[in-house]
Formats: structure tokens, C-alpha cells, sequence
């Protein structure tokens, strides 16, 4: 299915919305914003003191995490009434690490154009002032809140040589930042806090360096992270050693297709040959 996302039908259009300072919202988004006939808000009260700041009135509707799902239906009944509907989460763009993949999913699969206007992210600003490589790069956003999941995704981001972006609050930072340090080791860290509010700050250095200075901060962090200098030679290793070189971090099956992947070989090839040799 090919969209055109200037045939002015019903369309659900993504709306950045500053992640601080009111003053990055582009003009685009404040017309959009004035043009659509309902705005699907994260939080209608926190939409609302933008809304008021720019002197807009809209008729406004929550849909957020807990609710996506049964906005579904109402969302693709407006649009079939030929209705334009936009959608706003409390600060960012809407799917980054925010609630809207649910019902842009639903609205693409229903034949309805979503249109997604470029705008306020957090982690642009803190990749380009970080210090640390740009490209390529990782979003990987919220790692998960329990630790031991935390501890198996993060050794799954072990062996990638970019850099990665992560997303983390105020209350787990702390116990984040000494997880990366013992499954990553003491890798270079920016740490950006408050991005575009009067109390940004990026704090740059190792790992171990940034951790005792965490307990004096507050606000949402972007962890931008060095990747894996320490890149393995792979043509030293035989594929019962390589697979092998995994297994602490991974289950077997995940290995393989590891090895699979870097050593652009069929998973069946790695499999047996792993299999009839180990």
C-alpha cells in the first residue's frame, strides 16, 4: 500500500511536542494541532497547559498505554466519518518510547493515512552533545524495571560495537548505570538529564566516574553509551568455539543465530555443526 501523505483524506497525524521549553514546537506541528478535529492526548490535562499556552481550544480525548486498545474502534470510526484526528503524548514524539504504536498500527492496517511530523526527541540532541561516536547507532529506549531482566538485556547488547541510546527515570538510574558497569565494563558514558528545560546538563566521563553523581540529580535521563571497542576476531574461532562464546549471556538457540548472523552462514550449517561437534 503506497501513502500520500498530502491527499488531505482522513489521516491520524503524530505530533512532537517540546520535551521541555514550549519554544521548540514547530510552527507545522502548532497548525496541524489548530487543523485536526480531535486531539488524542497521553494526559488531556497536560496537553491542555499547551494547548492554553498557544491560546488553542480542541476538542481533546485520552488514549494512552492503558487504553490503546479500546480506542481502536473509535479512532477508525472518526476517520471513517472523514474526520482528521492528531495525536500528542505528554512531552517527545509519539511511538518513541511513548504510547500511539497501537492505534497507528490499527489506523495503517485500516487503510488510513497516519502521518508523523518530525520534531521534539530527546535522544537526538543528547546523541549530537554526547561526545561519543554518532553513527552508527542504537535506540534502544527503556530497559526493562526488574533487574534480572535488566541484566539479560543488557548482556545482549554486550558485543554490539555502536553506540547505544537508552532511556531511564530518576528512580532506577542509579541501579541502571551499576548494571551496565558490571556486565559492560567501565565504558565511556554521557549522561544527559532535563534536555531543553533550565536545568539540561550532560555529564561525560566512565562509567564509574558518573555513578557517584547521580544521588544530587533529578529529571529524565538519556544514558548515550559507548559500544564495544574490544571487537572480537572472529576468524581466530572455529563455530563450536564461537557458539560457545555466548552461552553465559544467551540461550543456545539465540547463539546460533548469532553466529549465524556474523558469520553469514544458515542457521542449520551453525546448528548441526555445533551439534555433531560439541
Amino acid at each position: 500500500m503506497i501513502q500520500n501523505s498530502y491527499d488531505d483524506s482522513a489521516s491520524l497525524y503524530l505530533i512532537p511536542t517540546p520535551i521541555g521549553n514550549f519554544d521548540d514546537i514547530t510552527i507545522r506541528a502548532l497548525n496541524t494541532i489548530k487543523n485536526v478535529d480531535i486531539l488524542l492526548c497521553e494526559d488531556t490535562r497536560t496537553s491542555g497547559i499547551l494547548l492554553k499556552h498557544f491560546d488553542i481550544k480542541k476538542k481533546t480525548i485520552s488514549c494512552h498505554e492503558y487504553n490503546e486498545d479500546k480506542m481502536i474502534d473509535y479512532v477508525i470510526n472518526k476517520l471513517s466519518e472523514g474526520n482528521k484526528l492528531g495525536l500528542v503524548t505528554d512531552q517527545g514524539s509519539p511511538v518513541i518510547s511513548d504510547p500511539g504504536f497501537v492505534i497507528s498500527r490499527a489506523v495503517i492496517n485500516a487503510g488510513y493515512n497516519v502521518i508523523s511530523l518530525p520534531g521534539a526527541t530527546a535522544f537526538v540532541p543528547a546523541l549530537s552533545s554526547s561526545g561519543i561516536e554518532p553513527s552508527p547507532f542504537i535506540f534502544y529506549g527503556f530497559l526493562n524495571s526488574k533487574k534480572n531482566k535488566q541484566i539479560q538485556e543488557i548482556k545482549k547488547l554486550k558485543n554490539i560495537d555502536y553506540t547505544i541510546i537508552i532511556y531511564e527515570s530518576v528512580h532506577r538510574i542509579k541501579s541502571t548505570l551499576n548494571n551496565l558497569l558490571n556486565v559492560l565494563g567501565d565504558r565511556n558514558i554521557c549522561l544527559c538529564r532535563e534536555i531543553s528545560k533550565i536545568h539540561e546538563e550532560f555529564c561525560r566521563g566512565k562509567i564509574s566516574e558518573v555513578i557517584p553523581l547521580v544521588d544530587s540529580m533529578k529529571g529524565e535521563f538519556v544514558i548515550v553509551l559507548e559500544g564495544n571497542k574490544n571487537v572480537i576476531d572472529y576468524s581466530n574461532l572455529d563455530i563450536i568455539e564461537h557458539v560457545k562464546l555466548y552461552l553465559d549471556e544467551m540461550s543456545e538457540k539465540e547463539a546460533i543465530k548469532r553466529v549465524s548472523k556474523e558469520r553469514n552462514i544458515a542457521k542449520s550449517i551453525v546448528y548441526n555443526e555445533y551439534h555433531n561437534g560439541k
